[in-house]
């Protein structure tokens, strides 16, 4: 990660007691040496996080942001506990040193895990780098994302971290209220549209794996050199859940517009090194054991109606004040664009009987 790149000055709303905190750390994360120095990431949208440095080491805080929030979002300690379980198989997650409960700290619940080295890539199409290197990186996010649900939840110790079955019909039904919810955002014919559409389109298949919710390439630290991700970051929205959903939520970079979540349609795939969505379905389904994915497009649609959601979620903060990034703004003028391509994969699916 290029630090001095992707951290400013804490902003103001998001300040904190950093006395209240080195003294936490000292009582609660092993080998801790102050003096504690703070930035924040400029990314972030739901939870602010942040930058701790000490004279030997680094770490990364993550926390609810303050202000009024929407029941079970910003779940830190959801966040922690899928970490702590996964690490523990050896999957690529940074080491978490505590999770603090008590808002008398810093104001709201937070974690602190290691500060992984590496490369973050912004850019869903991997532009920094040369063509013949791009499709090594595609490969390692499918390996990485197919080996997450190749895992039992059980054998882990997540057995109860979300419900067996229904994950779909669940969301839809999570993301539809969050939505009707959050009057200061206001309403889209094409998002109340998919409300009702989705529920009565759902497919028959539904499968259980641990799911992260967010897997997309700025959400991954990659190796220095290699194309190999070191960490998976962001588990704010893993549960329990459908594995195809998941990987379909991964997949929509195809159908997304560059300037939207670093979609990449539109771009010349094949001169770009890039392997089709064909391919990399394929890869994926090879590596789980299935004859591919009948309802692909019908989970793209879910998957952009639950990204329209989450946009309408920053736009309504936005409104309110309490917005975790500087581009809140610009994100939450997305939504009415999601909305709309999601509308268009529905009718899609109709079409085809």
């Amino acid at each position: 990660m290029t630090i001095s790149q992707d951290t400013i000055p804490v902003r103001e709303q998001h300040r904190i007691d950093e006395d209240a905190l080195s003294r936490w750390m000292q009582a609660h994360v092993p080998g801790f040496e102050g003096p504690l120095q703070v930035d924040q990431f400029k990314g972030g949208q739901s939870n602010p996080t942040y930058r701790l440095r000490t004279p030997s080491r680094a770490y990364v805080l993550r926390r609810k942001p303050p202000g009024g929030l929407v029941k079970g979002a910003h779940a830190v300690e959801r966040e922690a506990r899928v970490m702590t379980a996964l690490g523990k198989t050896g999957f690529p997650v940074p080491v978490v040193h505590g999770l603090c409960t008590d808002d008398s700290v810093i104001g709201s619940w937070f974690f602190v895990m290691d500060l992984i080295e590496g490369r973050i890539f912004w850019d869903a199409s991997f532009a920094d780098l040369p063509p013949a290197s791009r499709f090594e990186y595609f490969d390692s996010m499918n390996a990485t994302l197919a080996s997450l649900h190749r895992l039992d939840p059980s054998a882990i110790g997540l057995a109860d971290y979300g419900r067996t079955g229904g994950y779909v019909a669940r969301q839809i039904d999570r993301w539809s209220q969050q939505y009707r919810a959050d009057d200061m955002a206001g309403r889209h014919s094409a998002m109340d549209c998919l409300a009702e559409w989705l529920p009565a389109h759902l497919p028959a298949a539904d499968e259980t794996t641990v799911t992260h919710g967010d897997f997309r390439a700025d959400n991954m630290i990659f190796h220095p050199t290699e194309a190999r991700v070191l960490a998976v970051l962001d588990w704010e929205l893993s549960t329990l859940g459908d594995p195809l959903a998941d990987f379909s939520y991964h997949v929509m970079m195809y159908r997304m517009p560059p300037d939207i979540l670093g979609g990449i349609s539109g771009i010349d795939l094949a001169a770009h090194g890039i392997p089709s969505e064909a391919d990399y379905v394929a890869a994926y389904c090879e590596r789980t054991g299935r004859d591919g994915i009948a309802d692909l497009d019908f989970y793209i649609a879910f998957n952009m109606f639950r990204f329209a959601a989450i946009l309408h979620g920053i736009k309504g903060r936005a409104a309110r004040g309490t917005a975790s990034s500087s581009d809140a703004q610009a994100m939450g003028d997305r939504f009415a664009r999601v909305a709309d391509l999601a509308w268009e994969q529905a009718q899609a699916v109709s079409s085809k009987g």
